[in-house]
């Protein structure tokens, strides 16, 4: 099985630094699941993968276990398998991972914002 790479866009794709890296960052975050994970993980500490998958409604086994290595491989998750019987595995956001949360904060204001300004609510 070939391994991932993180996802990081060919340099050669712009020459904007500034919009090159809100690419890098829309291309791992994208998708329907990465940002609930990330916020489960924020808010819950770490977690088992069982855990995760009751408190993330609607998500499979396998898109959970496919979103966790994406944010594994991006050094956003750690994976730390414990010593028990049954294996057990937990998984937590590394110090990298914390970073996203002050920017999920201002997606959830502007959110809030946007939410008013479109629906008047």
């Amino acid at each position: 099985m070939k391994k991932k790479e993180p996802i990081v866009l060919d340099r050669s794709c712009t020459k904007d630094d500034e919009l090159l890296a809100a690419k890098d960052t829309i291309a791992i975050l994208s998708g329907k699941w990465k940002l609930q994970l990330i916020t489960t993980l924020s808010c819950g500490g770490a977690m088992q993968f069982m855990d995760i998958m009751r408190t993330v409604d609607g998500i499979g086994t396998k898109m959970l276990s496919k979103e966790l290595q994406d944010l594994e491989i991006n050094l956003l998750v750690k994976r730390t398998v414990m010593e028990t019987r049954p294996v057990t595995v937990k998984y937590e956001l590394t110090p990298h991972g914390h970073t996203l949360e002050r920017i999920i904060n201002e997606m959830r204001i502007w959110g809030r914002t946007h939410r008013k300004e479109v629906l008047g609510k």
